[in-house]
């Protein structure tokens, strides 16, 4: 009965269950950085498309960056 718990509780040898989390991070790291590069493209797409909302956008961005106190 002891054995039969404790096979529950530690994965088989052989799957790969240690290299998992560094393959998992590697990979969540590769679909951020996609994703980001889709915002990034995305927001100057639309900066393109509606120049006067993107320059309001921008002078609201400068009047918060000129009242942030460190």
């Amino acid at each position: 009965m002891a054995d039969r718990d404790e096979r529950d509780v530690e994965p088989p040898e052989g799957t790969g269950e240690a290299e998992a989390p560094v393959d998992d991070d590697a990979e969540r790291r590769r679909r951020r950085a996609q994703f980001l590069r889709e915002l990034n493209e995305a927001r100057e797409l639309r900066a393109r498309v509606q120049p006067r909302r993107a320059r309001a956008a921008r002078m609201r961005q400068q009047m918060r960056m000129r009242t942030f106190r460190w």
